[in-house]
């Protein structure tokens, strides 16, 4: 039996975070110090219905419960425990899309992920309207988009928010986001504080117009939730909530919740990058990179998103689609077909084997080229994805080349939209990684390095990622002093963990990457062509 984990459990001095993941619902316990104690997940996948990529709410709710049902199980095996309350508790997902319900909080349409492209006309018209980059997956380009098609659901419409937003307000009655995922409903307003955290009034006045002269007036305003700056209490939890979280009846009403964020915020503070300059990459089912912006960008770019840290500073962020999925799809069929033979090897084993073989490839993949896109790619102007792979004739296909092709496919994004920021003189000089592509070490953690031209550093609480970070979140929400501010609490709450494993890029990485990059750019015509 854990003593020190019972104390904390018993005292109910535990900070809880809960992140919806593409691929899984992970619940992580915390003591006070922000050592993990405990944890439980739930594994989902979403579904293309009638051409809309979207995850069921009620699973939702019910991955929620059995993570934390699991995680009640952890702790029971470890300490013989489990939590009557907590000190904080906080909700985080993926990032923006589109939950649209009436007054009675029926939901209109089924829930429409990131993962959607159907929102162009919308995106592009926005852009030019706020001279503000509007991506396709942002809350406001599907609303509008929405209007565009005349969809009959806006006769109904009383509220929009977003996933972590709906699951904060099943537990607690409130209706907030925080200013992370407020920033990927809508832009914010630029020179507000913190505190005073809203959407930019102009833009929302711009877009009243608009819809109004369409034949029906949206007021952001009132459709999308408030927003609760980073520190304060954004609602408690209720007696229904706490019977929806644990069913068996344990965790009791009352426990404070800080506001809901999407993951890109929880993966700013996982990797103590919100100071400006600082930046990092989650890389897993999709990828992306954040930079924190010293100054606002020159002009707006279609490949770069500006979002908001949990604090209000803006970031410029890389947004792809798609990172691992084709490479668990070819090691998928590699597994398949080493058990064909007889061959039982572990996924651990075969991902970290064959990961490690690519580092012996040529540095360009020796004319092997490889293209991951399952969905759209705003990144790289792509209306829809098809996975390819394309050989250079007289070149041998070797499986080190093919699985570093793969790999560096895999970031080929992110490098599109750093060329852009180099130009806009946004570079930094290190960024901290996390997510399921860093997991052996050594392998993609370089070949970032050379593709982005900076150092790349995994700290040891990576795995942890942005459970970890949203329980960080509700810790600042009950930190002892309150004029600490967000920056501070973070590198004090990460940093202090030590342990980062840092690369730097090697010459003839940077060399070979560079010359795939010439040639993946000039083949791109075969995937528009499809």
């Amino acid at each position: 039996m854990d003593k020190h984990i019972l104390e904390a459990v018993q005292t109910g001095r535990t900070f809880l975070g809960i992140e919806l993941g593409s691929t899984r619902i992970k619940a992580v316990l915390t003591d006070e110090d922000l050592t993990p104690i405990g944890q439980g997940d739930f594994t989902w996948q979403d579904s293309l219905v009638d051409g809309v990529w979207t995850y069921d709410l009620d699973h939702a709710m019910r991955g929620v419960q059995t993570a934390y049902l699991e995680l009640k199980k952890d702790l029971r095996a470890k300490c013989g425990a489990v939590p009557k309350t907590l000190a904080g508790v906080g909700i985080s997902a993926m990032m923006h899309g589109y939950i649209a319900r009436d007054k009675d909080g029926k939901l209109l349409v089924p829930f429409r992920t990131w993962r959607n492209t159907m929102t162009g006309p919308a995106a592009v018209e926005l852009t030019e309207l706020f001279n503000f980059n509007i991506p396709q997956r942002w809350t406001i380009a599907h609303l509008y988009q929405a209007l565009l098609n005349n969809e009959p659901h806006l006769a109904q419409l009383d509220n929009v928010t977003a996933l972590e937003g709906y699951v904060h307000e099943m537990l607690t009655g409130e209706r907030v986001l925080g200013i992370d995922e407020a920033s990927g409903l809508m832009p914010l307003a630029p020179n507000a504080t913190v505190k005073d955290a809203k959407y930019d009034p102009d833009m929302a006045e711009k877009f009243r117009k608009l819809t109004a002269s369409k034949g029906r007036e949206l007021d952001i305003y009132k459709l999308f939730p408030k927003i609760v700056p980073c520190g304060e209490v954004a609602g408690r939890l209720t007696e229904k909530g706490a019977r929806l979280l644990d069913p068996e009846g344990d965790l009791q009403p009352g426990v404070p919740f800080c506001p809901p964020e999407g993951d890109a915020g929880t993966g700013m503070v996982a990797t103590a990058s919100i100071k400006p300059l600082t930046g990092n990459i989650s890389a897993g089912t999709s990828v992306f990179s954040m930079i924190v912006l010293e100054k606002p960008l020159k002009k707006p770019h279609p490949e770069i998103d500006v979002v908001c840290t949990p604090d209000g500073k803006q970031v410029a962020m890389v947004h792809c689609n798609t990172c691992s999925s084709d490479i668990n799809a070819w090691l998928g069929m590699f597994k398949d077909m080493l058990s064909t033979f007889g061959a039982n090897v572990s996924t651990n084993d075969l991902y970290t084997t064959l990961f490690k073989k690519a580092m012996e490839g040529d540095p360009d993949c020796g004319g092997t080229l490889s293209y991951n896109f399952f969905a759209a790619e705003p990144v790289m102007g792509l209306e829809k994805g098809c996975p390819m792979v394309i050989r250079e004739p007289g070149k041998p296909l070797t499986l080190e080349n093919f699985m570093r092709s793969l790999l560096i496919s895999s970031v080929a994004g992110l490098r599109y939209g750093s060329d852009i920021l180099d130009e806009e003189g946004v570079h930094a000089e290190q960024l901290t990684a996390h997510g399921g592509l860093m997991k052996t070490p050594g392998v993609a953690q370089k070949l970032l390095a050379a593709a982005l031209r900076a150092r790349i550093a995994v700290l040891k609480t990576a795995g942890e990622g942005g459970p970890w970070g949203m329980a960080i979140l509700a810790a600042y929400m009950g930190r002892k002093n309150k004029a600490q501010t967000l920056e501070e609490f973070v590198d004090e709450a990460v940093l202090s963990k030590g342990g980062a494993v840092v690369e730097g890029p090697d010459e003839k990485d940077i060399a070979g990457i560079d010359a795939y990059m010439e040639k993946y750019r000039a083949c791109m015509p075969a995937q528009t062509a499809l």
